[in-house]
């Protein structure tokens, strides 16, 4: 994302990072911007003076600067408004990170609608990860996650790391976003969302799993997409006469936390596990989300299903689709791309520009005269 980051801070006033906690949002901010002042939020005091005397705070902290976890002042956004407005002509002036979107994009809509870009920062994608550890299989990447502090730190053991920030992340975010009484509900939810990633979203069952309302269950899910930790692939359909599934798919947007909460510990659990496939497609997902998030700001995918058949992704740009599957396989042949074939079919002839089988292998080579297999280290020109 440091190419995309740099250059909305050439063009707008006020660029704001959010993401997850943990994805390196601070770090990156810090490097690319070293003329910027700094200044953190998560200090109690700092964050007193910024909600009650933000005039005194800016005075203290003059721009450019980096003002980091800058939800926990939303007071001080409308005297952002005024600092922008006063060197309109000046780009890169204010550049924002905060890990609660819920808070963040509320003050930012209200107080600088058109003078900030909004960026989403991901945990890493497999290709930067393996460029950093190339010894690393594709499967151990899996289970271990993106959190960049993973990497830095080798010897850090994966099921602590997540422990405790399952803990940290129900403490600090759930209790001030919610005001969540049973913290055990809450864990059981997020368990019960991860055991559901790569399937179609049924907000009934999951709220009766947890013993909770179908209206905590609505509000639960939208903070964990609000706070990067879930997201939902909506369906393609543009004929409503046609028999297609309208409901939407969850995933978990890190497969690290993923397999974590699903009791899956290493490659050796993934490969004897029974969600071996869905967190494939969960893996999958998260890279062609991270792909066109850190190239374009935002994502655009969709899946195709009716009664018989699915496709897992779907790309539509132009009226030219681009259909693929996630496949948790070394070797996939034809007849893993044959129910790309039969949609192709139903879709409008010739729209069909591609059918991509993301696999395990280690080469791309086709399966068909229409079909590619392709390992998740080269990403087609398509998907990006």
């Amino acid at each position: 994302m440091e190419n995309l980051l740099t250059r909305r801070a050439r063009q707008r006033p006020v660029v704001v990072l959010t993401g997850a906690r943990q994805t390196g949002k601070t770090t990156l901010v810090r490097r690319l911007f070293p003329d910027h002042g700094f200044v953190s939020l998560d200090l109690p005091s700092e964050a007193a003076q910024a909600e009650r005397d933000p005039q005194a705070f800016l005075t203290r902290h003059p721009a450019p600067l980096i003002v980091d976890e800058v939800q926990y002042a939303p007071g001080l956004f409308r005297h952002l408004k005024v600092a922008v407005d006063a060197r309109r002509d000046e780009c890169g002036l204010f550049v924002l990170t905060g890990s609660q979107k819920f808070t963040l994009m509320q003050s930012v809509s209200e107080s600088l609608a058109g003078r900030a870009d909004i960026l989403d920062l991901e945990t890493l994608s497999w290709a930067e990860v393996h460029a950093a550890v190339p010894q690393l299989s594709v499967e151990e990447f899996l289970v271990r996650g993106g959190f960049p502090e993973l990497y830095e730190k080798p010897d850090l053991e994966t099921d602590g790391f997540y422990r405790s920030y399952v803990a940290t992340y129900l403490e600090r975010d759930l209790r001030q976003l919610l005001g969540v009484s049973s913290l055990r509900d809450y864990e059981r939810f997020v368990r019960a969302c991860a055991l559901r990633t790569a399937q179609l979203l049924n907000r009934a069952d999951l709220a009766r799993d947890v013993g909770i309302s179908g209206s905590t269950a609505a509000a639960w899910l939208s903070v964990l997409q609000a706070s990067n930790q879930v997201a939902l692939l909506e369906p393609w359909f543009s004929n409503p006469t046609k028999a297609l599934v309208k409901t939407p798919k969850l995933y978990l947007c890190d497969t690290g936390l993923c397999a974590f909460l699903n009791g899956v510990r290493n490659a050796e659990d993934l490969h004897a596990s029974p969600l071996a496939g869905a967190l494939w497609e969960t893996l999958v997902f998260g890279e062609l989300r991270r792909q066109q998030t850190n190239h374009t700001g935002g994502w655009d995918l969709h899946f195709w299903r009716d009664r018989t058949k699915e496709a897992d992704f779907l790309r539509h740009r132009g009226g030219r689709f681009d259909l693929a599957d996630a496949k948790w396989t070394e070797h996939p042949t034809n007849r893993d791309a044959q129910t790309l074939a039969r949609i192709a079919q139903d879709l409008p002839p010739g729209s069909v520009a591609s059918r991509t089988l993301f696999c395990r292998c280690p080469n791309p080579y086709p399966v068909s005269d229409r079909a590619q297999a392709v390992p998740l280290g080269e990403l087609p020109e398509e998907w990006r």
